[in-house]
């Protein structure tokens, strides 16, 4: 069923992650309602509006680092593309800054 997309751990990781984000804000919106403010973002917003811009920034995240791996791996001198580790913790940081001060 799933032999179209490369499950990989990373990837299985990820979207698990959105997964239960998606879960805990419903629960959490279920408990306790939101209001609009302003972070840094150029509008005032809910914490359903900075998951949005969060997990569409952490995806443009994820596809730049697997749209520049292979010249990273020539630039940096490595044997071997870099570890998409590496975007998913930097795509998770970028989600939680956009969560907390967006």
């Amino acid at each position: 069923m799933f032999e179209w997309m490369a499950w990989t751990t990373p990837v299985a990781v990820f979207f698990s992650c959105i997964g239960l984000m998606l879960l805990a804000m419903t629960v959490w919106e279920i408990k306790s309602p939101t209001s609009l403010r302003r972070g840094f973002l150029p509008m005032e917003t809910t914490r359903g509006d900075r998951l949005f811009i969060g997990l569409l920034s952490a995806a443009y995240v994820n596809l730049a680092f697997v749209g520049i791996s292979g010249r990273l791996m020539v630039w940096l001198s490595l044997e071997a593309d870099p570890s998409i580790w590496f975007s998913f913790v930097a795509s998770m940081a970028l989600l939680v800054l956009i969560m907390r001060k967006g």
